[in-house]
Protein backbone atom coordinates (compact mmCIF):
# COMPACT_ATOMS: atom_id res chain seq x y z
CA UNK A 1 0.00 0.00 0.00
CA UNK A 2 2.82 2.54 0.61
CA UNK A 3 4.75 1.84 -2.38
CA UNK A 4 1.69 2.68 -4.29
CA UNK A 5 1.03 5.55 -2.70
CA UNK A 6 3.78 6.94 -3.09
CA UNK A 7 3.69 6.13 -6.97
CA UNK A 8 0.22 7.84 -6.93
CA UNK A 9 1.63 10.93 -5.17
CA UNK A 10 4.51 10.90 -7.95
CA UNK A 11 2.14 11.25 -10.80
CA UNK A 12 0.10 13.84 -9.44
CA UNK A 13 3.23 16.82 -9.98
CA UNK A 14 3.44 15.21 -13.62
CA UNK A 15 0.60 16.15 -14.32
CA UNK A 16 0.25 19.03 -12.98
CA UNK A 17 3.20 20.17 -14.50
CA UNK A 18 1.94 18.95 -18.33
CA UNK A 19 -0.95 21.05 -17.41
CA UNK A 20 0.75 24.22 -16.70
CA UNK A 21 3.00 23.10 -19.76
CA UNK A 22 -0.24 23.48 -22.64
CA UNK A 23 -2.19 26.37 -20.65
CA UNK A 24 0.90 29.35 -20.48
CA UNK A 25 0.47 31.87 -22.72
CA UNK A 26 3.78 32.65 -22.62
CA UNK A 27 7.54 31.71 -20.84
CA UNK A 28 6.21 34.15 -17.87
CA UNK A 29 4.36 31.57 -16.35
CA UNK A 30 7.21 29.39 -16.27
CA UNK A 31 9.39 32.23 -14.87
CA UNK A 32 6.85 32.44 -12.07
CA UNK A 33 6.93 28.13 -11.67
CA UNK A 34 10.98 28.46 -11.38
CA UNK A 35 10.40 31.00 -9.00
CA UNK A 36 7.88 29.20 -6.65
CA UNK A 37 9.96 26.54 -7.23
CA UNK A 38 12.89 28.17 -5.39
CA UNK A 39 10.66 30.23 -3.24
CA UNK A 40 9.59 27.08 -1.29
CA UNK A 41 12.71 25.42 -1.64
CA UNK A 42 14.15 28.01 0.39
CA UNK A 43 11.59 27.92 3.06
CA UNK A 44 12.66 24.20 3.39
CA UNK A 45 15.89 24.87 3.24
CA UNK A 46 15.39 27.83 6.20
CA UNK A 47 13.25 25.40 8.08
CA UNK A 48 15.84 22.15 8.11
CA UNK A 49 18.42 24.81 9.07
CA UNK A 50 16.35 26.26 12.31
CA UNK A 51 15.49 22.61 13.19
CA UNK A 52 19.25 22.01 13.13
CA UNK A 53 19.51 25.03 15.16
CA UNK A 54 17.00 23.95 17.76
CA UNK A 55 18.99 20.47 18.02
CA UNK A 56 22.34 21.93 18.59
CA UNK A 57 20.65 24.50 20.93
CA UNK A 58 19.17 21.22 23.23
CA UNK A 59 21.88 19.25 23.20
CA UNK A 60 24.39 22.35 24.23
CA UNK A 61 21.66 22.48 26.88
CA UNK A 62 21.77 18.51 27.70
CA UNK A 63 25.14 18.34 28.10
CA UNK A 64 25.14 21.59 30.42
CA UNK A 65 22.86 19.36 32.81
CA UNK A 66 25.09 16.52 32.91
CA UNK A 67 28.09 17.95 33.30
CA UNK A 68 26.34 19.30 36.93
CA UNK A 69 25.61 16.00 37.91
CA UNK A 70 27.37 13.29 39.65
CA UNK A 71 29.66 10.67 37.21
CA UNK A 72 26.94 8.37 38.20
CA UNK A 73 27.66 4.64 36.03
CA UNK A 74 30.33 6.88 34.08
CA UNK A 75 33.12 6.69 37.11
CA UNK A 76 36.29 4.42 36.67
CA UNK A 77 35.34 2.12 39.65
CA UNK A 78 31.08 2.23 38.44
CA UNK A 79 32.06 1.77 35.02
CA UNK A 80 34.50 -1.22 35.42
CA UNK A 81 31.33 -2.85 37.91
CA UNK A 82 29.12 -1.96 35.12
CA UNK A 83 31.45 -4.29 32.75
CA UNK A 84 31.92 -6.87 35.25
CA UNK A 85 28.07 -7.70 35.48
CA UNK A 86 27.02 -7.56 31.98
CA UNK A 87 29.99 -10.06 31.27
CA UNK A 88 28.40 -12.15 33.55
CA UNK A 89 25.45 -12.46 31.60
CA UNK A 90 27.52 -11.79 28.08
CA UNK A 91 30.40 -14.68 29.46
CA UNK A 92 29.69 -15.92 32.54
CA UNK A 93 32.99 -14.48 33.66
CA UNK A 94 33.37 -11.05 36.46
CA UNK A 95 36.56 -10.64 33.67
CA UNK A 96 35.30 -9.42 31.07
CA UNK A 97 38.97 -8.89 29.52
CA UNK A 98 38.69 -12.36 28.95
CA UNK A 99 36.27 -12.12 26.14
CA UNK A 100 38.11 -9.82 23.49
CA UNK A 101 38.42 -13.03 21.45
CA UNK A 102 34.80 -14.42 22.25
CA UNK A 103 33.04 -15.57 19.06
CA UNK A 104 30.32 -18.36 18.79
CA UNK A 105 27.50 -18.73 16.47
CA UNK A 106 24.32 -18.90 19.39
CA UNK A 107 22.17 -20.21 17.17
CA UNK A 108 19.85 -17.11 17.78
CA UNK A 109 19.11 -16.01 14.88
CA UNK A 110 22.02 -13.12 14.84
CA UNK A 111 24.58 -14.85 13.70
CA UNK A 112 28.53 -15.03 15.05
CA UNK A 113 28.13 -13.34 18.45
CA UNK A 114 31.89 -11.88 19.37
CA UNK A 115 34.07 -9.59 21.67
CA UNK A 116 33.28 -7.81 25.06
CA UNK A 117 29.95 -6.28 24.01
CA UNK A 118 28.21 -9.71 22.32
CA UNK A 119 28.69 -7.82 18.79
CA UNK A 120 26.91 -9.52 16.25
CA UNK A 121 26.94 -10.16 12.59
CA UNK A 122 23.37 -9.95 11.83
CA UNK A 123 23.07 -6.94 14.02
CA UNK A 124 25.13 -4.37 12.12
CA UNK A 125 27.41 -3.53 15.67
CA UNK A 126 30.13 -6.07 14.69
CA UNK A 127 30.27 -4.78 10.68
CA UNK A 128 30.65 -1.20 12.48
CA UNK A 129 33.41 -1.93 14.70
CA UNK A 130 34.94 -3.72 11.84
CA UNK A 131 34.64 -1.14 9.46
CA UNK A 132 35.49 1.33 11.98
CA UNK A 133 38.74 -0.39 13.07
CA UNK A 134 39.49 -0.87 9.30
CA UNK A 135 39.61 2.98 8.75
CA UNK A 136 42.44 3.08 11.43
CA UNK A 137 44.19 -0.33 10.58
CA UNK A 138 43.64 -1.01 6.92
CA UNK A 139 45.68 -3.90 6.70
CA UNK A 140 44.06 -5.92 9.95
CA UNK A 141 43.06 -9.90 9.25
CA UNK A 142 39.67 -9.31 9.60
CA UNK A 143 39.53 -6.44 6.64
CA UNK A 144 39.03 -9.08 4.48
CA UNK A 145 35.68 -10.21 5.71
CA UNK A 146 34.62 -7.09 4.90
CA UNK A 147 32.24 -7.45 2.21
CA UNK A 148 30.85 -10.75 3.65
CA UNK A 149 29.97 -8.60 6.86
CA UNK A 150 27.96 -6.65 4.69
CA UNK A 151 26.16 -8.88 2.72
CA UNK A 152 25.51 -11.07 5.98
CA UNK A 153 24.08 -7.99 7.66
CA UNK A 154 20.46 -8.09 9.26
CA UNK A 155 20.70 -11.86 8.43
CA UNK A 156 22.16 -15.18 10.73
CA UNK A 157 23.90 -16.30 7.16
CA UNK A 158 28.01 -17.48 7.52
CA UNK A 159 28.12 -17.03 4.30
CA UNK A 160 31.35 -15.78 3.02
CA UNK A 161 32.44 -15.96 6.73
CA UNK A 162 33.35 -20.08 6.74
CA UNK A 163 35.55 -21.48 7.42
CA UNK A 164 38.19 -18.48 8.56
CA UNK A 165 36.44 -16.17 10.37
CA UNK A 166 36.38 -16.87 13.91
CA UNK A 167 40.13 -17.66 13.13
CA UNK A 168 40.71 -14.76 12.27
CA UNK A 169 38.46 -12.84 15.15
CA UNK A 170 40.81 -14.76 17.86
CA UNK A 171 43.80 -13.84 15.71
CA UNK A 172 43.44 -10.19 15.42
CA UNK A 173 41.71 -10.31 19.36
CA UNK A 174 45.70 -10.60 20.37
CA UNK A 175 46.32 -7.41 18.81
CA UNK A 176 45.93 -3.99 21.63
CA UNK A 177 44.81 -1.99 18.90
CA UNK A 178 42.05 -4.19 18.01
CA UNK A 179 41.14 -4.66 21.99
CA UNK A 180 40.84 -1.15 22.26
CA UNK A 181 38.45 -0.54 19.08
CA UNK A 182 36.46 -3.16 21.15
CA UNK A 183 36.12 -1.18 23.95
CA UNK A 184 35.48 2.39 22.00
CA UNK A 185 32.50 0.56 20.19
CA UNK A 186 30.95 -0.51 23.00
CA UNK A 187 30.97 2.36 24.71
CA UNK A 188 30.20 4.95 21.00
CA UNK A 189 26.98 2.63 20.52
CA UNK A 190 25.75 1.14 24.14
CA UNK A 191 27.29 2.65 27.01
CA UNK A 192 27.61 6.52 26.66
CA UNK A 193 23.99 7.15 24.99
CA UNK A 194 22.68 4.41 27.51
CA UNK A 195 24.16 6.99 30.80
CA UNK A 196 23.67 9.90 28.92
CA UNK A 197 19.52 9.08 28.38
CA UNK A 198 19.17 7.76 31.72
CA UNK A 199 20.68 11.07 33.48
CA UNK A 200 18.71 13.31 31.53
CA UNK A 201 15.83 10.46 32.41
CA UNK A 202 17.11 11.61 36.30
CA UNK A 203 18.49 8.01 37.03
CA UNK A 204 20.68 7.34 39.55
CA UNK A 205 23.46 4.63 39.20
CA UNK A 206 21.78 1.74 39.27
CA UNK A 207 19.18 3.37 37.32
CA UNK A 208 21.91 4.45 34.80
CA UNK A 209 23.09 0.40 34.37
CA UNK A 210 19.56 -0.72 34.30
CA UNK A 211 19.97 1.05 30.97
CA UNK A 212 22.94 -0.13 29.72
CA UNK A 213 22.54 -3.65 30.07
CA UNK A 214 19.51 -3.23 28.07
CA UNK A 215 20.83 -1.34 25.11
CA UNK A 216 23.90 -3.82 25.09
CA UNK A 217 21.00 -6.61 25.22
CA UNK A 218 18.40 -5.36 23.08
CA UNK A 219 19.95 -2.97 20.41
CA UNK A 220 19.31 0.59 20.08
CA UNK A 221 15.92 -0.05 17.86
CA UNK A 222 12.31 1.57 18.42
CA UNK A 223 10.17 -1.37 18.32
CA UNK A 224 8.84 -2.67 21.32
CA UNK A 225 11.39 -5.02 21.83
CA UNK A 226 14.50 -2.31 21.32
CA UNK A 227 15.89 -0.33 23.89
CA UNK A 228 14.21 2.90 22.83
CA UNK A 229 10.36 1.00 22.09
CA UNK A 230 10.41 -0.37 25.94
CA UNK A 231 11.64 2.75 27.22
CA UNK A 232 8.55 4.22 24.95
CA UNK A 233 6.24 1.50 26.38
CA UNK A 234 7.84 2.11 30.17
CA UNK A 235 7.22 6.02 29.74
CA UNK A 236 3.52 5.88 29.31
CA UNK A 237 2.87 3.62 32.24
CA UNK A 238 5.09 5.62 34.69
CA UNK A 239 6.94 8.75 34.52
CA UNK A 240 10.88 9.15 35.30
CA UNK A 241 12.48 11.52 37.62
CA UNK A 242 13.08 14.13 35.78
CA UNK A 243 9.57 14.53 35.00
CA UNK A 244 8.15 14.32 38.55
CA UNK A 245 7.78 10.47 39.00
CA UNK A 246 9.24 8.12 41.54
CA UNK A 247 12.44 6.51 40.62
CA UNK A 248 11.59 3.20 41.91
CA UNK A 249 8.30 3.01 40.51
CA UNK A 250 9.90 3.98 37.02
CA UNK A 251 12.97 0.92 36.93
CA UNK A 252 10.27 -1.30 38.19
CA UNK A 253 8.11 -0.86 35.38
CA UNK A 254 10.96 -0.33 33.22
CA UNK A 255 12.37 -3.73 34.06
CA UNK A 256 8.43 -5.61 33.79
CA UNK A 257 8.56 -4.02 30.47
CA UNK A 258 11.87 -5.56 29.43
CA UNK A 259 11.06 -9.17 30.84
CA UNK A 260 8.07 -9.15 28.50
CA UNK A 261 9.96 -8.49 25.67
CA UNK A 262 12.56 -11.01 26.69
CA UNK A 263 9.50 -13.65 27.50
CA UNK A 264 8.15 -12.61 23.93
CA UNK A 265 11.25 -13.82 22.33
CA UNK A 266 11.55 -17.34 19.93
CA UNK A 267 14.91 -18.02 20.96
CA UNK A 268 15.23 -19.58 24.55
CA UNK A 269 18.33 -17.96 25.10
CA UNK A 270 16.70 -14.89 25.10
CA UNK A 271 14.54 -15.84 27.40
CA UNK A 272 15.65 -16.27 30.46
CA UNK A 273 15.62 -13.15 32.53
CA UNK A 274 18.10 -14.07 35.09
CA UNK A 275 20.34 -10.41 34.38
CA UNK A 276 17.02 -8.94 35.65
CA UNK A 277 14.81 -11.18 38.45
CA UNK A 278 18.12 -12.46 40.15
CA UNK A 279 20.21 -9.23 39.31
CA UNK A 280 18.84 -6.18 38.29
CA UNK A 281 15.13 -6.62 40.20
CA UNK A 282 17.51 -7.71 43.63
CA UNK A 283 19.64 -4.47 43.60
CA UNK A 284 16.32 -2.32 43.03
CA UNK A 285 14.31 -4.39 45.75
CA UNK A 286 17.29 -3.68 48.35
CA UNK A 287 17.16 -0.05 47.49
CA UNK A 288 20.51 0.03 46.07
CA UNK A 289 20.20 2.65 43.50
CA UNK A 290 23.71 4.10 44.01
CA UNK A 291 24.50 0.68 42.97
CA UNK A 292 27.06 0.91 45.96
CA UNK A 293 29.11 -2.29 46.70
CA UNK A 294 29.81 -5.05 47.67
CA UNK A 295 27.25 -6.31 45.55
CA UNK A 296 26.07 -10.18 45.33
CA UNK A 297 23.79 -11.21 42.89
CA UNK A 298 22.99 -14.27 40.47
CA UNK A 299 22.97 -15.28 36.54
CA UNK A 300 21.94 -18.29 35.43
CA UNK A 301 22.10 -20.28 38.38
CA UNK A 302 25.65 -18.97 39.31
CA UNK A 303 26.36 -16.71 42.08
CA UNK A 304 28.67 -13.69 41.89
CA UNK A 305 30.07 -10.94 43.99
CA UNK A 306 32.19 -7.96 44.08
CA UNK A 307 33.71 -6.68 47.43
Amino acid sequence: MKRAGCLFLAVVPVLVTAGAYFLAPSDSGTDASKESVSTSQAARDDARAKAERKHADDRAADDKLIASLPPGLAAPDKKELAHKIVSTAENSTLDWRTSYDYIEDLDDGQGYTAGIAGFCTGTHDLLALVERYTEDHPDNGLAAYLPALREVDGTDSHEGLDPGFTDAWRAEAEVPAFREAQEQERDRAYFDPAVRLAKLDGLGTLGQFVYYDAMVFHGPDTDPTGFYGMRELALEKAGTPAAGGSETEFLNTFLDVRREAMKSSEHARHNDTSRIDTAQRAFLQAGNLNLDTPLVWRMYGETYQVP
